[in-house]
Parts: structure tokens; C-alpha cells; sequence
């Protein structure tokens, strides 16, 4: 039985030309990039052009880039970081805004914010998914100095305005500059749309962004944060100056050589295989919308291509993954009970579904090697699963 995998939000296929790339940095360029000696300066040339690469994918200065562990130290860095570094400057605490259906790296990070004093608002999406401008202007508050919302759920989908929400930030950035306010940041945490999105960090006016490997198929245990100059940041690891003095510790060198290479795939092929994957995520959408009692979550056109994400009346979505998984296709559910927690997904929740919907939930997601033919087999045998468990389900 050939197998089937359609949890690419989660993780993806490391592509070959990545893992030909790392290879040579295992075993015969192997110096640590600190030290002085060829081995070193070998470790450290790969690093420096890895870094080239992926600035000017993101359209910033190499110096503006910074390499982590992955999305999740990248993360709390960004938010941690800045405003560790704000207080140095104004020496006080002040006030953060980020959404309700951020990652859960964001959201414990903000948690331990409010914890530590600062002022904590979680701006509730629409229906969608999207969070509203409105509710980002409402929101400022005069100490407000950092907003984090990401550029693309990784549980629905839906593709949220970093360009209006980045004009917001520049306008209060201006207006406080006349009386001499506090400063004030745009982060967004970029891990799912990094592939799909045109993403320039100056166009944007983004202040800090977030990306990863592993979900371009790239390795894992790498991610990347862009920090734009000036940007006040202080480390939350502590150890040698690697990294400008942001991040200690050996760099990982080749995980950030396969990093460079997957950026350097993605600003090459993605366009073509984002337009083959939006055929794919249609078709499968259109397919599952011919099921009973089934409905699409997230934005209906303002989706990123690999994601597709629905919700099951009177059926858990638990159930729903184990039967597919038997039938050798991997698929995963927004519902947070598959991940061993009790409470329900908080990205479902957060956009008004109801507890019972929210447990039936089921998330596709596709990637560059997804064929027409996968896809069928899914919407062959999906409908029987559904059916079958709805059978079985007490009343």
C-alpha cells in the first residue's frame, strides 16, 4: 500500500538537492565557525554565504539576520528580545499585542510577558481566521511597543494582512516620533507562508520575522529571525558572542546550509509548484464539500495553497485521522486532543466554532510532491471513514 502524506503544516519532506547540500558539512567541513584555523574559516564561509542567500530572499541586510534553533527559539527571541531590549531603553515595561490564534510559542511567550508585568491584549480574529485592522488600531495603547501577528495560520490556513498591519505600525511610528513616544515594532511570525507569500521585509515594513526549515523542506532544528537595524534586542541565551551576541552557542552549520538551500528552492520553483498545489487544495476541497454536514475553516480565498482544513458534524477528528492513518494517509486534526491535551483547539475556538464542530475537525495540508492522484485517493476514501463513523457514533 503505497502511503499517502498530507500533513505538511506540520512537517515536510527534506528535498534531496537540501540534504546533497548538507552532506559534506558532516564530515569534511566539520571546523567549528569560531575557530581561527581553516577548518574554521571553512565552517564559517558557509555560514556567511547561507546568510547572503536568505537576506536577499527576504530583502535585508545579512547583518539583519539571525540564526536559531527553529521558529519556536526565533520566536520568543523576537518577543522576549525586544522587549528586554525597550526596557533597557525607557526602563519600564510596556505594552504587547498579538491574536488569539497565534502559534503556542507565541502565545506561552506572551503569557510569561503578562506574568513579568507587561500589559498583554489577544485580539480575537473574525470568523476566518483574519484579524481585523480595526481591532490592531483599537488595540494601541500610548506604551504599546510591540504587535506580533503572523503572516499565515498553520491550522486553517488563512492568510492575515501583514502590509496593512505593517502602514499601521509605520503611522503610530511616525505620530509618536512629534512627541517623543515610545517606540514601537512589528513582528510576525512568517514559518507557514514563507513559501507562498512575496515576502519583503522592507515593502512590509516588518520590524522582526520568523521562519523555518523544516516546513520547506528544509531539516529541522533550524530557524532564522530577521531583525531590522536598530531594532533594540538583548539575548535570552546566554554563552559566546555568536550571532552579534543575539544567540549562544555553536552555530549549526549544516542546518544552515540546508536552510540557504531551501530558501534558494523556494525563490526559484515556488511559483510554479504553489500553482499546482492551489489546483490540488481545490480539488480536494470541492471534493469533501460533496460530504454531509462538513464545513471549510478558515478563509475561502485567503488561504495559503498547502492548507485545507474542515470541520466534521458528528464525528471527532481523532477518529477521522486514525482511519485515514490505517488506510496509509497521514493527515492531522485541529482539535487538540491528537496532540494528548484535553482542551480544544484554541484557532477553531478562537473563531466561534462550536466545541462540538471544533472536536471533528481535520486538517489536510499538501506540498510540492502532492499528486492529482494522492488527492483522489483521499476523496475516495474518506467519504466511507465519515460514513462509517457516523454509523458507529452513539446518538
Amino acid at each position: 500500500m503505497k502511503k499517502i502524506y498530507l500533513d505538511n503544516a506540520a512537517t515536510t519532506k527534506v528535498d534531496p538537492r537540501v540534504v546533497r547540500a548538507m552532506e559534506p558539512y558532516f564530515s569534511k567541513i566539520y571546523g567549528n565557525p569560531s575557530s581561527v584555523h581553516q577548518f574554521g574559516r571553512e565552517s564559517k564561509a558557509a555560514i556567511d554565504k547561507s546568510r547572503q542567500v536568505i537576506a536577499h530572499f527576504l530583502g535585508c541586510d545579512e547583518r539583519e539576520v539571525i540564526f536559531t534553533s527553529g521558529a519556536t527559539e526565533a520566536n520568543n527571541l523576537a518577543l522576549r528580545g525586544v522587549t528586554k531590549g525597550v526596557k533597557a531603553q525607557i526602563g519600564k515595561r510596556g505594552h504587547v499585542i498579538t491574536s488569539q490564534i497565534e502559534h503556542h510559542c507565541i502565545l506561552c511567550t506572551v503569557d510569561v510577558l503578562e506574568e513579568i508585568g507587561y500589559g498583554v491584549t489577544r485580539l480575537a480574529p473574525d470568523k476566518y481566521g483574519q484579524v481585523r485592522l480595526e481591532d490592531i488600531r483599537k488595540a494601541i495603547k500610548p506604551d504599546t511597543i510591540l504587535v506580533s501577528i503572523m503572516a499565515a495560520n498553520n491550522e486553517i490556513g488563512t492568510i492575515q494582512p501583514v502590509k496593512e498591519i505593517g502602514e499601521i505600525i509605520v503611522k503610530e511610528r511616525k505620530r509618536r516620533a512629534g512627541s517623543r513616544g515610545l517606540p514601537i515594532y512589528f513582528h510576525t511570525d512568517a514559518v507557514q507562508a514563507i513559501d507562498s507569500q512575496n515576502i519583503n521585509v522592507k515593502k512590509l515594513n516588518i520590524d522582526l520575522l520568523t521562519l523555518s526549515g523544516h516546513k520547506i523542506h528544509g531539516p529541522k532544528g533550524i530557524g532564522a529571525l530577521y531583525i531590522k537595524r536598530g531594532v533594540p534586542m538583548k539575548p535570552i541565551v546566554y554563552g559566546g558572542g555568536h550571532e552579534r551576541g543575539l544567540r549562544a552557542g555553536t552555530e549549526n552549520v549544516p542546518a544552515i546550509v540546508g536552510l540557504a538551500k531551501a530558501i534558494s528552492i523556494v525563490q526559484k520553483e515556488a511559483k510554479t509548484y504553489n500553482k499546482k498545489m492551489v489546483k490540488l487544495r481545490d480539488r480536494l476541497i470541492k471534493g469533501i464539500g460533496k460530504i454531509s454536514d462538513v464545513h471549510l475553516v478558515g478563509h475561502p480565498t485567503k488561504r495559503i495553497p498547502k492548507v485545507a482544513s474542515f470541520v466534521f458534524a458528528n464525528v471527532e477528528g481523532e477518529a477521522i485521522v486514525i482511519a485515514l492513518d490505517i488506510k496509509g494517509i497521514a493527515a492531522s486534526t485541529g482539535s487538540a486532543c491528537a496532540s494528548r491535551k484535553l482542551e480544544s483547539s484554541h484557532v477553531l475556538t478562537a473563531c466561534g466554532i462550536s466545541t462540538e464542530l471544533v472536536h471533528g475537525s481535520l486538517r489536510l495540508s499538501l506540498s510540492k510532491y502532492t499528486t492529482r492522484e494522492e488527492i483522489d485517493r483521499v476523496l475516495k476514501i474518506l467519504p466511507k471513514i465519515v460514513k462509517k463513523l457516523r454509523e458507529i457514533a452513539p446518538d
